[in-house]
């Protein structure tokens, strides 16, 4: 381990591609797919070797000395690591272009999931090599919010900092760290990789459990744990689990939810229940299901089906586990979301989808979107100037961390705010240049901003093909996808050295 951590990031990250590959190339030899296991096997030795002579090469320098480094390391893995992972993908597909699987490399490792491929175009090893680059972005993730986001006050943890944006000085486990940033990322790797393979063990076994053959139960799984919202079936709506099965993937969410399901390392809090992401999140996953559900029960009297309570408990189950899922950006169809429509005869409006997936989940969690921390600071610098304007000689309590959320954390907040409208603003425009309508522009530049792949089919009227778009279309988008999953501001102080203070 301690030779591994002297490795480059980005190298290191190379290498543990490289292994990865070994899992689908394993698979494929045991359903004898020989084809496909000889193209992942070849890359993941080629891929081995050309790692082992470059970290020989590079063993007599100093790496990861400097966050930055660190950091440009993270923006490189996710725009040129899917180079490699491309290579044996299109190997084992055979029939798709290059672009088209850089593309869905992208789409996995930044966890969108978008997907131009049919499920059943693609064998089970290559279904399978698509939910593990997403499980690995995922957890990639949890690493890097520890190791890279806290320390430097990104990617959400600028809301309660106590300074700027790459030069903060955070409270807590993040500022008693004494050692180098290379100890930093260890220290992280060595606590959150064996909680995310074993969770991720357990949701498999769990949905084993509930009838899910073993590549759906593992696939899915994946895909809950890094919010991917990869399926070899093309959702959870056919899986063999039923209901039972969305329960358990439906707790399993809460790990999107908040850090504190997993983690103290980045901030102290009272408890889980007094974190405000968490109850956010619960209250968004509770109240917008349940004012879907009075609208279709509503519309239920005119075609007087008010009193079939199987399918209304039915129609209330798929809102609640959709609303998680697109808050959590992970993007998972309940098989009961379409019983609400059969029930009121009303279809639901994809913009709440859309706005569910902006909100996003947890800062330093799996999920895409803004981020609910934000919109908790956004919420309370609200509250108190309406109560500033009943009574402008109040006080504002709530001690030191309330008090930063209200001002400064609400003032970057809302700077990220009006980031993110900009450049979803221009990407809207640019799409609209290549032909696509309004409806499609906006939808595929919040799924890809929000790394929600699964809202571009089911957020429309109609589903958009990605596949009748040109190369440097996907490669737009493809851009769209590392900048939602590194964030604006991250991509500031990378372009910013000068601003940068260690």
């Amino acid at each position: 381990m301690h030779a591994l951590a002297r490795l480059p990031l980005f190298l290191s990250l190379t290498g543990f591609t490289s292994v990865a590959m070994l899992l689908p190339a394993g698979y494929a030899l045991a359903i004898e797919e020989f084809h496909d296991a000889r193209s992942f096997f070849y890359g993941a030795v080629i891929g081995l070797v050309l790692t082992a002579l470059v970290a020989i090469a590079m063993s007599n320098r100093a790496h990861n000395t400097s966050a930055l480094r660190q950091l440009l390391a993270l923006a490189a893995a996710f725009v040129f690591i899917p180079v490699f992972m491309a290579i044996p993908f299109q190997e084992a597909v055979r029939t798709t272009t290059f672009a088209s699987a850089y593309f869905e490399m992208v789409s996995s490792f930044t966890t969108t999931g978008a997907t131009l491929f049919d499920p059943a175009r693609l064998s089970g090893p290559e279904h399978l090599w698509r939910s593990e680059v997403g499980w690995f972005g995922g957890m990639l993730m949890w690493i890097a919010a520890s190791a890279i986001m806290a320390p430097l006050a990104l990617g959400g943890f600028e809301v309660t900092a106590s300074g700027e944006p790459g030069q903060a000085i955070l409270s807590g486990a993040a500022a008693s760290e004494v050692s180098d940033p290379q100890q930093r990322l260890w220290r992280s790797v060595e606590a959150l990789v064996p909680l995310y393979i074993g969770l991720t063990l357990a949701l498999s076994v769990m949905l084993l459990v509930a009838g899910d053959p073993p590549l759906i139960a593992l696939t899915h799984a994946m895909a809950v744990m890094s919010t991917s919202g990869i399926s070899p079936l093309g959702g959870v709506e056919g899986a063999p689990s039923g209901m039972w099965g969305e329960v358990i993937l439906f707790l399993f969410l809460a790990f999107a939810f908040s850090r504190q399901t997993f983690s103290n390392d980045t901030r102290h809090e009272r408890g889980l229940w007094y974190d405000p992401e968490f109850r956010l999140g619960l209250l968004l996953v509770l109240v917008v299901p349940f004012a879907l559900f009075l609208r279709h029960w509503i519309a239920a009297f005119e075609v007087g089906e008010e009193q079939d309570w199987i399918a209304g408990f039915r129609a209330l189950w798929g809102g609640l586990f959709t609303a998680a899922n697109f808050l959590t950006t992970n993007g998972f169809v309940s098989a009961e979301w379409d019983t609400a429509q059969g029930w009121s005869g009303l279809s639901t409006p994809g913009i709440i989808l859309m706005g569910l997936a902006l909100l996003g989940g947890g800062v330093a969690t799996t999920a895409g979107g803004v981020k609910l921390l934000r919109v908790y600071a956004l919420y309370l610098n609200g509250t108190r100037e309406i109560e500033r304007l009943v009574h402008p000689s109040s006080v504002g309590g709530a001690g030191l961390l309330g008090r930063r959320l209200r001002k400064e954390g609400a003032f970057i907040a809302w700077v990220f705010f009006m980031l993110f409208a900009v450049i979803l603003a221009v990407l809207t425009m640019i799409l609209g240049l290549y032909g696509l309508s309004f409806e499609h522009a906006t939808v595929l530049t919040i799924a890809t901003l929000a790394n929600t792949g699964p809202l571009i089919s089911v957020a429309p009227e109609a589903a958009i093909d990605l596949n009748a778009h040109v190369w440097h279309a996907k490669v737009l988008l493809c851009a769209a996808m590392v900048l939602g999953r590194l964030e604006l501001l991250a991509v500031i102080v990378m372009l910013s050295p000068d601003s940068w203070r260690s």
